[in-house]
């Protein structure tokens, strides 16, 4: 029985760290499962892949992510390998061809296995393989454990980080929506080259081995996906090693279940307390930020009426000044008026005597 988020934080508080180190986790089944019959999946081939990031573009049309920090017709990110992110389900990256010119481009994302690492590390069965093909996750049970990103073993899954209350782990989905709209992913829709297979399992891996058969000199001889890690929904081919191209070659064929179920079956419950630390500090984090941030605002704030202060005081000084200036050349032009009158006054007064005097 599944328990909401809410919920489960609820019991941890009620029955404090005593009670839960006393619980097990409870992790999936052990029983092994070989996929659902008529499963689909998509075939890449990267010998077809030219980098041109449209179906990075689609995905993020399509599940309505932020866009990006640079538009996705720059290819200068394919310059550095990349990972998914919350805001990215897909991503492309370019690798060197090994002796030769040229380069591999791979698109990377959930790999969709057939017996999911996550699923079965993850003790609420927040994920869980659909018919369809797809691994799926319901956010309304996750605990925010993050067990199932240290259990992938292709790296996938990802947490937002920046949502202190209501985090979710974020992945590929294979469009899942759309396949039960009989629609295909929008990466595969996208992808001008076909490099991008959708169809049933079985029928991919037909293909696949058949352009190998058709075509030895262009393809290593191995389907990636087939077996590893007890197979897998996207399937790879390549005309180089697939350690080449960022690939893991040492998963072996056991499928994760078998690899983590007994170990995370000891697991003690307590470790559903990590989201609840994890968003503590989190939120301590931001509390001093904001403390921080309000400082600064109310330092600018002194400082800008500090300014002010000293401008009025400035102005008032030099209105202050030039009113005295004013005075002063009022009362000097007024002084020069009267020694100018009497001046003229003496001047007139000279004339007049000395008209009298002759």
């Amino acid at each position: 029985m599944s328990i909401s988020r809410r919920k489960f934080l609820g019991w941890l508080s009620a029955a404090g760290v005593g009670t839960a180190l006393g619980t097990s986790a409870k992790a999936a089944s052990t029983k092994h499962f070989t996929g659902y019959p008529d499963s689909a999946g998509v075939l890449h081939d990267t010998t077809l892949c030219v980098g041109c990031r449209e179906c990075e573009a689609a995905c993020n049309k399509v599940n309505e992510l932020a866009p990006p920090d640079q538009p996705f017709t720059d290819k200068s990110v394919l310059e550095k390998n990349r990972r998914t992110t919350p805001d990215a389900y897909t991503v492309v990256n370019k690798f060197d061809k090994p002796d030769e010119k040229g380069n591999v481009f791979v698109k990377k994302q959930c790999n969709h296995c057939l017996e999911p690492a996550c699923a079965s590390a993850c003790f609420v069965r927040a994920f869980k393989k659909t018919e369809e093909g797809a691994v799926v996750y319901d956010a309304s049970v996750c605990v925010g454990c993050r067990y199932c990103m240290v259990a992938c073993p292709f790296d996938v899954p990802t947490y937002e980080y920046d949502e202190a209350f209501s985090p979710r782990v974020v992945k590929c989905t294979m469009c899942h929506p759309r396949l039960l709209e009989g629609k295909l992913p929008g990466c595969v829709e996208a992808c001008p080259k076909e490099a991008l297979t959708f169809g049933k399992r079985d029928d991919l891996l037909k293909i696949a081995k058949e352009r190998i058969r058709r075509y030895p000199d262009r393809y290593v001889n191995h389907v990636y996906g087939e077996h590893e890690m007890g197979g897998t929904s996207w399937l790879y081919l390549a005309g180089t090693s697939f350690s080449n191209i960022g690939m893991r070659e040492d998963l072996g064929l056991k499928p994760a279940p078998e690899l983590t179920s007994g170990a995370l079956g000891a697991v003690p419950i307590v470790v559903g307390l990590w989201p609840v630390l994890l968003t503590g500090i989190y939120a301590m984090s931001k509390r001093k930020e904001k403390i921080a941030a309000e400082e600064l605002s109310d330092a600018v704030a002194e400082a800008v009426a500090q300014t002010n202060e000293e401008a009025e005081n400035k102005l008032s000084a030099a209105l202050a000044k030039a009113e005295k200036n004013k005075e002063t050349a009022i009362k000097k032009e007024v002084q020069k008026a009267l020694d100018e009158a009497a001046k003229a006054a003496q001047q007139k007064e000279a004339e007049t005597k000395s008209e009298e005097d002759a």
